[in-house]
């Protein structure tokens, strides 16, 4: 009999894992839940619910296809508390002497089974559109890695949205019919929230009992199977995905879904997958059901932005977490924890992470990400607030987004310029503004929008490095063209909210 230990990680829950499909009689599946992987950051406590439940239901579905499943509860009292620990736990009780798994997103566990002292063999994860290889290949020689020509690459290799070897009615991108402001609507459908089962009811009462993180479990509603998992597709691909596309970008005070299709989390933990996902979006275009641009927009998110972050994640390697080319060095502020702040905006995005564990990608991006940028903020401790508060966060897919797209710490590698913005993009994509304490109009003194003066400040401090830059040389221009007067205002008023920032005050 053979007598191997095969590793299944909290997010590679797919019965068709490589891990799995290797497994011969005789195998041990192993799966643990330990405070090394719950604890390393200050999860947010839904995100280790949902970790959690859908481990100890997938193992569940594994014992129900035949496999011997060897399962650690966190509050098991032999728990070594970390994944290596668990396999030499696990390969003394049934005297094996080699692992299988597959590869692990994260450069910190491929570093720990690296380091194991039971010989590991490692599979490619197949779960992905593009291999680690072919992403190296794509990049290989190339000056710059722009999303944009990856994309096109994916599309011609899926044949998603593709006539032959040219995309459906010759265009690759429709943003431009999209990403419109949206309004508050009763009638736009709301996403199915799964009420916990008794099993994830236990789940929550651990999770609340042992870990005093950032944001409430009061809310839990998310998919803990696939079978659930599947419901919330379905539900996004005929309700939302007709306005997902003219929604994607805008934000709203009291509605912290809007079209979106809140299905991140299932895909990122093997619940849902890629090409699956896609195909059911595209489906609906060619039954004439949902807009062009909608489709195309979504199925650009799956096999274009996220498949391209891993591979740049990948690519760069496990330095890439210590990026940090503006030299950032403020602290975060503590609105960021729940803390108080007079700005609408953040007040509004944080908010609804700390009650959903969401917010979507502008909210992340053009929201708490501009300000953290303006403000100067180191950019580890940004990236560690993403990865903790988010429930579809894990590192490879985080990194990137944060590091790169986000905080422009990789220094180009993955956007052409840094996303920053004044208050008037907020303004124009959201409600947030009105009522907020601060006036967006106001573009100096104590009642202007930090946003504004924020924004220029960062031109000014940075300007040695993106003058020359061909997307914000206009900017500059118009600097230049102020008043030495009010450029003079717009730095002193920008100096005092950092001063603030600084001394943990509240803006």
């Amino acid at each position: 009999m053979v007598t191997r230990l095969i590793l299944i990680l909290g997010d590679q829950l797919t019965p068709s894992l490589s891990a799995l499909t290797a497994a011969q009689a005789g195998d041990i599946v192993v799966m643990a839940e330990v405070m090394g992987e719950a604890a390393y950051t200050p999860h947010h406590p839904q995100k280790i619910v949902l970790f959690l439940a859908a481990m100890r239901k997938f193992a569940t579905q594994l014992r129900g296809l035949g496999h011997h499943v060897a399962y650690t509860n966190l509050d098991d009292p032999e728990n070594s508390h970390s994944i290596v620990g668990e396999l030499i736990r696990r390969a003394a009780e049934h005297g094996a002497d080699q692992v299988i798994c597959t590869q692990a997103g994260d450069w910190r566990l491929r570093a720990a089974l690296d380091a194991c002292p039971i010989p590991v063999t490692t599979l490619p994860d197949t779960r992905f559109i593009c291999s680690e290889v072919e992403f190296s290949a794509w990049a290989a020689g190339k000056k710059q890695l722009r999303m944009e020509y990856f994309y096109r690459e994916m599309r011609r290799k899926t044949g998603l949205l593709m006539d032959g070897d040219q995309p459906l009615l010759e265009r690759w991108n429709f943003d431009a019919e999209n990403r419109k402001p949206a309004v508050p609507d009763l009638l736009r459908p709301k996403p199915p929230r799964f009420a916990p089962d008794a099993q994830t009811a236990q789940i929550i009462d651990l999770v609340r009992g042992r870990f005093n993180h950032f944001g409430a479990l009061s809310d839990f509603g998310w998919a803990t199977t696939r079978e659930d998992a599947l419901i919330a597709l379905d539900h996004f691909i005929t309700h939302s995905l007709p306005r997902f596309g003219a929604e994607q970008d805008a934000m709203l005070r009291g509605d912290a879904f809007l079209s979106h299709a809140l299905i991140s989390p299932y895909l990122n933990i093997g619940l849902l997958s890629p090409l699956e996902v896609c195909q059911s979006a595209e489906a609906e275009y060619h039954a004439q059901r949902a807009p062009i641009e909608s489709v195309e927009g979504f199925i650009r998110q799956i096999i274009g932005w996220r498949e391209y972050m891993r591979g740049i994640y990948l690519l760069h390697g496990p330095e890439y977490i210590t990026s940090n080319a503006l030299s950032a060095k403020g602290k975060l502020p503590a609105m960021y924890w729940g803390g108080p702040t007079k700005m609408a905006c953040i007040g509004a995005a944080v908010g609804q992470t700390q009650t959903h564990a969401y917010a979507h990608h502008i909210q992340r991006l053009m929201v708490t990400g501009n300000f953290a940028l303006l403000a100067g903020v180191a950019p580890d401790l940004v990236h560690e607030w993403y990865l903790s508060v988010y429930i579809d966060a894990v590192e490879w897919v985080c990194a990137p987004n944060t590091l790169g797209m986000s905080q422009f710490a990789d220094g180009g590698v993955i956007a052409s310029k840094p996303y920053i913005s004044s208050g008037a993009y907020i303004n124009r994509m959201s409600d947030y503004c009105k009522g907020c304490a601060y006036d967006v109009a106001a573009k100096t003194g104590a009642n202007a929008c930090p946003f504004n003066t924020l924004y220029w400040h960062f031109l000014h401090r940075h300007r040695e490095r993106f003058a020359r830059n061909a997307r914000m040389g206009q900017m500059y221009r118009v600097w230049d063209n102020m008043a030495e007067g009010h450029r003079d205002q717009v730095l002193a008023d920008g100096d005092k909210v950092l001063a603030k920032l600084a001394k943990g005050e509240v803006v």
